[in-house]
């Protein structure tokens, strides 16, 4: 006879497990601890097997009755329940492995060997508060490009433009990941070109050529901390980005060869970057030598010599000779750039070379670090005599000066 809910829920445990019939191979198994477990026993390709159900009353007789039914059209149409049970499960558990947050994990951990430290740490943390709370516990390949769009709708909502750009790019990365790894089929994220809004690069303000010599005297007159003044005056003989020169080390510096041999790891692109070093060059890291030589950093930090030069004490010195909103250290670059351009005399590839701009081209990019270095040593010293000749007022501006052939 078939059960009843009054029926199930007065029957009490005993010594060992029992079963109690409902109808259709659905039955009721009873344990001593007094757990009732629904189970429903079925034949398929000539053997008998049986099926779990669920536990009552969390799936109450009515639930155990159509879950049977659902079954028994699975056998019909020649589906075994128990190996679709299975299948399902291992489709969720494959989800729960392949959800966004753990492709996220695995991809940064894959490519933080490549960065910095503190990349790494800052695309983390990006991802964790602006990625992780919306999407991170969704299966990769579920999530759609109208789910992504509301996520980066609201960080740019914020006013952070920027971040939504850059998250989107993290994302676009991720499911590039995701597709070689067999994980997702396409990447959404670049489903969303020109959907956000764009917003309007500000360069680094930059010295002109006009200013240069007005700027050299400034230099010379500094009477702030030596080390300073030599390391704002190597940064615009050398215009290499600000972060290389103050994480200098002396054994970076080769004498002999007159460069400067820049490692991978310290550079923003990840490739060795040389700097020929001008006679200019040279007497300031000599300078300098008398002041740190004994120290691993050229621009040792004053208060824990153990470690380099801090990101503002440039900028603060420019500062201080009146050069707020004027010019950055960075800016810098710009001023070489522009001027070397404009001179007429250095073909755009060997600048763009000794500015370290990546290389589009990574095969190219894994030996030719070096590339031009005959060209980039000229164009150094070119730099070096033009700024020379700046500071005693002898350039004409427009470019004339040619300097040393």
């Amino acid at each position: 006879m078939p059960l009843t809910e009054i029926a199930i829920k007065a029957l009490k445990p005993v010594t060992t497990a029992r079963k109690i019939a409902d109808d259709k191979g659905l039955y009721l198994e009873v344990m001593p601890t007094g757990s009732k477990y629904w189970r429903f026993k079925y034949r398929f390709a000539g053997k008998e097997k049986r099926l779990a159900i669920g536990v009552y009353p969390e799936i109450s007789l009515k639930e155990a009755r159509e879950k049977r039914d659902d079954a028994k059209r699975l056998i019909r149409d020649g589906i075994d329940p128990s190996a679709k049970k299975q299948e399902i499960k291992q489709i969720l558990a494959l989800n729960h492995e392949n959800n966004f947050k753990a492709l996220a994990v695995e991809w940064l951990e894959k490519e933080k060997s490549k960065w910095t430290a503190k990349h790494a740490a800052t695309t983390l943390k990006r991802m964790e508060n602006n990625l992780f709370p919306a999407l991170g516990s969704r299966p990769i390949k579920e999530i759609t490009p109208a789910e992504l769009l509301t996520v980066l709708k609201k960080i740019e909502e914020r006013g952070a433009i920027d971040v939504a750009h850059r998250a989107q790019q993290t994302v676009g990365q991720i499911y590039r990941y995701a597709i070689i790894t067999g994980r997702a089929d396409r990447d959404i994220a670049a489903d969303l070109r020109g959907a956000l809004k764009t917003q309007k690069t500000v360069s680094h303000a930059y010295l002109k050529e006009h200013e240069l010599p007005e700027f050299l005297k400034n230099i010379k007159l500094y009477d702030g901390d030596l080390q300073t003044k030599l390391a704002t005056t190597l940064l615009l003989y050398t215009f290499v980005r600000t972060t290389e020169l103050r994480a200098a080390k002396w054994d970076e510096i080769n004498t002999e060869k007159a460069e400067w041999r820049i490692p991978a790891e310290r550079m923003k692109m990840r490739e060795t970057h040389i700097v020929p070093l001008s006679k200019q060059l040279m007497a300031l890291f000599e300078q300098m030598r008398l002041i740190s030589g004994s120290f691993e950093y050229v621009f040792p930090h004053r208060s824990k010599p153990q470690t380099f030069m801090s990101e503002n004490t440039i900028l603060f010195a420019l500062y201080r000779m009146g050069y707020h909103s004027r010019t950055t250290a960075h800016g810098f670059r710009g001023t070489a750039s522009t001027i070397l351009n404009e001179s007429g005399i250095f073909k755009a590839d060997i600048i763009e070379r000794q500015l370290a701009h990546g290389e589009r081209n990574k095969v190219r990019a894994s030996y030719n670090h070096a590339q031009y270095l005959t060209e980039r040593r000229h164009l150094m010293q070119w730099w070096a005599d033009y700024l020379d000749k700046a500071a005693s007022g002898g350039i004409v501006v427009g470019g004339n000066f040619r300097g040393a052939a």
